[in-house]
């Protein structure tokens, strides 16, 4: 076990010391980010920077930790990790549209399916005795869950840092689940989960705002699928729970993914069209500066990373009251900041009427400060002889 921890700090140095490279490659490339109006940087910036955590990545899988890695799986998912970093390549310097983006993401899903094995096979619900065989339902959900999450941290991608940071949160609690609370033989998934966490803290630096560099699309779209196929591999055989952490602990760039497609459909507009209305623009609107965003943003990755380890730690009756306190809390937050808008507040408004019915049921109450004339009815009948 030391000898990983000191190959993970290896990987963090390793990972520093390429990305300076990676940014001259890419302004020789062309893969340049100019600002424009859904841009938050004023600058051009260079992006590919998950290029260099990519190949840090496989150094540690095939050089570093080669021993802890079947081979055909570890060579299947470097194929379709190949197949998403060569799309968000184009996609930085040429720019895709975002069907061409699916197109490269289903691709690399195919090949994690059908070549690597890597799919969600059975499914056991609580209070069911036995487990549900998905039987050809395991090939759309398996598909749909990859391009979901590949899509999800795709999305957040938005501020100096952001991605980065909630991914290495993400990924390091994923590590900490798989190795203490799974008991899976397979711990080559949760040290992948810290070898990758390890190469977003050696590039951090360099992407932390004043941002040097940017992930690109080829960054998010690698952190996001190598997540969903980390994730995957210990759902092989799911369970509610475990289905469930995996979900909770990547709470940020989920929540903001399906208020995003809500917001677009209220608004009668397509789910792929981008706009300036997710988590980081509206903290931003509220007030807070860049920098103050994302450490509010990484902060809440660091609350659902909290509550996903409670799950584990809870009994049945726990859980379900942990996720009806998670989803109220979720609803009340998105409506308070105006993730969907400023006339979406249907709890905020339920919450007001409760208030409003309960102030009209007690009685008026009349506040006397000290030095105040008293209110009649707190005056003695002497004190209102006195006034006659």
């Amino acid at each position: 076990m030391f000898k990983i921890i000191v190959e993970l700090f290896l990987l963090v140095i390793i990972s520093a010391a390429i990305t300076p490279f990676i940014r001259r490659l890419a302004f020789v490339l062309g893969a340049v980010d100019n600002p424009n109006a859904r841009r938050v940087n004023k600058k051009p910036m260079p992006t590919i920077g998950g290029l260099g955590i990519f190949v840090t990545f496989n150094i540690g899988a095939f050089v570093l930790l080669r021993e802890q890695f079947p081979t055909h799986e570890i060579f299947s998912i470097l194929l379709a990790s190949s197949v998403i970093v060569l799309t968000g390549l184009i996609d930085d310097i040429l720019e895709l549209k975002p069907r061409q983006k699916m197109f490269g993401i289903f691709i690399a899903a195919l090949i994690i399916y059908f070549l690597a094995g890597i799919r969600m096979n059975v499914l056991k619900l609580p209070f069911i005795t036995h487990e549900i065989n998905l039987g050809w339902w395991s090939f759309p959900i398996t598909i749909f869950w990859i391009l979901a999450l590949t899509n999800a941290v795709n999305l957040i991608d938005g501020l100096d840092g952001l991605a980065d940071g909630v991914s290495m949160i993400s990924l390091t609690t994923m590590g900490i689940v798989g190795y203490f609370f799974l008991h899976t033989h397979q711990l080559y998934v949760p040290i992948a989960c810290f070898m990758l966490a390890a190469c977003l803290l050696g590039f951090l630096p360099y992407n932390f705002h004043p941002a040097k560099i940017f992930l690109g699309d080829t960054g998010a779209l690698y952190i996001g699928f190598m997540i969903a196929v980390l994730s995957l591999k210990g759902l092989k055989n799911v369970t509610f729970i475990s289905l469930l952490v995996p979900i909770i602990i990547l709470g940020v760039p989920i929540t903001d993914t399906v208020y995003a497609m809500i917001r677009r459909k209220l608004n009668k507009k397509p789910i792929s069209e981008a706009d300036k209305h997710h988590l980081h623009h509206q903290l931003m609107r509220m007030g807070l500066t860049h920098r103050q965003t994302v450490l509010t943003i990484y902060a809440l990755s660091l609350v659902f990373s909290f509550i996903s380890l409670l799950f584990l730690l809870s009994p049945a009756w726990g859980t379900w009251l942990l996720i009806i306190g998670l989803l109220f809390a979720l609803e009340y937050f998105v409506e308070s900041i105006g993730l969907l808008g400023e006339k979406y507040h249907p709890l905020m408004h339920v919450i007001q009427k409760i208030i409003n019915q309960k102030s009209r049921v007690d009685p008026t109450v009349e506040v006397w400060h000290l030095g105040d004339e008293k209110p009649d009815q707190l005056k003695s009948k002497k004190d209102q002889d006195k006034k006659e």
